[in-house]
C-alpha cells in the first residue's frame, strides 16, 4: 500500500498493531482513513499514511502558485446558503405547524382553509408562508448548483467519494422536500402534481405498486396521501435531511474544501 509516494509498512499502523484489522479487513480500513482520518481518532496521533495537512489533493492555487481563484469564491457560499435555508425552514414551518390541518375533508378542504387561515388571519402568516416558500427555493436552487459546482471544479475525487455520494443523497431528499411541501396546501395544483408523481411511481416496474402504496397510500390520491405527505415533510424528512447535513459538513471540516482543480 503507498500513500504520498512512500510506502508504510502495515505493522507500524495502530489499527493493525491492534489487532483489529487483517488482509482484507487492513484494506478497508486504510481506504476508510484516507477519507475519514479514522487514525486519528483512534490514536491522536497521524494518518495511516504520510500527508501534509487536510487539503487533499493540492488545490488549484498550491499547484501553480496562485494567490487566489477569486472567480470560484463565490460558488463555495452556496454550500452555506443551503444550510441557512434549512435552518429557516425549520423555524418558519415550526410555526405554520401550530396552524395547518392535514384534512382532506370538506369542500374546500380543511387543509386549503387552515392555509387561507394562516394567510388572512394569523399575524404575519402571510409573510411568514411567503418566506417559508420562498427559502424553500432558494434551497433546491443552491443545492444543484452546489452539487454542479462539486463536480465541475472536481471536488467529488478521492478521497471525497463518501461525501459526494451523501450529497446526491441529500439532493435527492431536498427534491422531495420540497414536492411534499407542494402537496400540503392541497389545491388544484397540489392535486395535479400529486396525481403526476403517483402515476409516474406506478409505471415503475415490479417496485410500482409498493411505492405507490407506501408514498401515496395507494393507487389513487386520498386521505391518506396527504397524511403520508404531511409524516414526510413534517417529521421523517427534517430528521433524517439534518443528520446528514450535519455529517456532510463535518466531512468537509475534516478533509477541508477543495478548490478547482
Amino acid at each position: 500500500m503507498a500513500g504520498g509516494g512512500k510506502r508504510f509498512e502495515r505493522f507500524e499502523d495502530p489499527l493493525y498493531r491492534r489487532g483489529l484489522f487483517h488482509d482484507l479487513g487492513f484494506r478497508i480500513a486504510v481506504w476508510l482513513d484516507r477519507r475519514l482520518r479514522l487514525g486519528v481518532l483512534l490514536e491522536k496521533g497521524e494518518y495511516l499514511y504520510n500527508t501534509i495537512n487536510r487539503q487533499l489533493p493540492r488545490t488549484h492555487t498550491e499547484k501553480y502558485k496562485l494567490r487566489s481563484v477569486w472567480l470560484w469564491y463565490p460558488f463555495y457560499a452556496l454550500g452555506g446558503i443551503s444550510i441557512v435555508c434549512f435552518l429557516l425552514l425549520a423555524v418558519t414551518g415550526i410555526l405554520l405547524a401550530f396552524y395547518y390541518i392535514p384534512s382532506t375533508e370538506g369542500d374546500p378542504p380543511i387543509a386549503y382553509q387552515s392555509m387561507l387561515h394562516i394567510m388572512t388571519q394569523v399575524p404575519f402568516g402571510y409573510i411568514l408562508r411567503g418566506v417559508h416558500r420562498w427559502a424553500a427555493q432558494i434551497m433546491v436552487a443552491a443545492v444543484f448548483l452546489h452539487m454542479c459546482r462539486v463536480y465541475f471544479t472536481g471536488a467529488y475525487r478521492k478521497p471525497r467519494e463518501v461525501n459526494w455520494i451523501l450529497g446526491v443523497g441529500l439532493l435527492a431528499m431536498t427534491l422531495f422536500f420540497a414536492y411534499s411541501g407542494y402537496l400540503l396546501p392541497w389545491d388544484e395544483l397540489a392535486f395535479w402534481a400529486g396525481q403526476i408523481g403517483l402515476e409516474m411511481a406506478t409505471a415503475v416496474p415490479t417496485l410500482g405498486a409498493f411505492m405507490a402504496q407506501l408514498m401515496w397510500g395507494g393507487t389513487s390520491l386520498g386521505p391518506d396521501t396527504l397524511i403520508r405527505m404531511y409524516v414526510f415533510h413534517v417529521i421523517l424528512l427534517p430528521i433524517v435531511v439534518g443528520v446528514l447535513i450535519f455529517i456532510h459538513s463535518l466531512l468537509v471540516w475534516w478533509q477541508g474544501l477543495a478548490e478547482p482543480h
